[in-house]
């Protein structure tokens, strides 16, 4: 069972719903194959809402109590977390989405009718920009060797490893998947990456890219397997992402740029600076793995937001 704490689960939920609780973390784990943070976050919100149910109600509730619900006790839910809770508009919506998540389950299974929730908006939540990097700095990150690690073949994966992510716009966790076998290898010209959801898609590789993972194979001390992970941490394990964040850290550090300059920055930047150069949203669509093109419409608002700040820096009247 999928659930990390379930005893509280008792305090708050009659025996039939407990067990509904159960269910559904199962199918989420199981069938949807949802990511261990994912669950414990949907675990957490729709236990805070049955915190809420136990007092809004008088008592635990049960099924039944969850199907007797009007949208009304919804928003008192939501109001109570924002003023007790000093919840924000995005925790709200998030925990709206996992209480909705489980009462859909309930309705598909049969056990209530669930329109009520339906009834109910999220929060509106204020759209924040990604933060690319300029081109220089960018290109900085991922062609320098500053000598920051003790051991020059470290220095050298935690190159190849920002330069997937800046050269073919990867996710760490995609960049981080990639095996012996799935390498860019010799005159490569593509890779196909399985990003969220399982969906697969086909990249581009600049001979830089295929250059700086190859130099990295020579240098790693370690065997890299067909099956195995293709980068290895310092005792030849599979590489944690939270080193690459570390070492981005500490070239930030020694760059003098802006906290936002974080190995996910680097994937930004890749989108923007296409974007910039003249790409067109649908492929850059495509080269990022978005499943919707408004996740890749933002990024004309950050080239936008370019424009007016060049054109402020640098016309004669811009103050006036």
């Amino acid at each position: 069972m999928a659930s990390t704490d379930t005893d509280s689960f008792l305090i708050h939920a009659q025996p039939d719903l407990n067990a509904a609780l159960g269910a559904w973390l199962d199918h989420l784990s199981d069938e949807r194959r949802l990511a261990d943070k994912t669950l414990v976050s949907y675990e957490r919100d729709v236990r805070q809402f049955l915190r809420f149910l136990t007092g809004h109600l008088s008592g635990a509730p049960c099924v039944k109590d969850l199907g007797g619900l009007r949208p009304t006790d919804y928003r008192s839910f939501l109001a109570k977390r924002r003023q007790a809770d000093k919840a924000g508009s995005r925790s709200l919506a998030r925990g709206l989405s996992g209480v909705r998540s489980f009462l859909r389950f309930l309705e598909k299974r049969g056990d209530l009718n669930a329109a009520a929730i339906g009834a109910v908006r999220p929060p509106r939540i204020a759209q924040s920009l990604p933060k690319p990097l300029t081109v220089p700095d960018a290109e900085e990150i991922v062609s320098g060797d500053l000598g920051l690690e003790s051991e020059t073949w470290i220095e050298t994966r935690n190159m190849a490893v920002l330069t997937l992510l800046y050269g073919c716009g990867l996710r760490i966790s995609e960049a981080l998947s990639l095996t012996g076998r799935t390498a860019p290898k010799g005159d490569a010209r593509t890779m196909r990456i399985t990003g969220k959801g399982g969906k697969e898609r086909l990249v581009p590789l600049l001979p830089v890219v295929t250059q700086a993972i190859e130099t990295y194979i020579a240098q790693c001390p370690y065997a890299i397997t067909a099956d195995g992970p293709l980068f290895l941490g310092a005792r030849g394990g599979a590489l944690n992402p939270r080193l690459i964040q570390k070492a981005m850290e500490k070239m930030r550090s020694a760059l003098g740029l802006p906290a936002s300059a974080t190995p996910h920055a680097l994937r930004h930047s890749f989108a923007t600076h296409l974007l910039a150069g003249g790409g067109d949203l649908r492929t850059i669509q495509e080269l990022m793995g978005h499943a919707s093109l408004s996740s890749t419409q933002i990024y004309t608002q950050i080239d936008s937001a370019s424009l007016l700040a060049a054109y402020d820096r640098s016309h004669p009247r811009s103050g006036s």
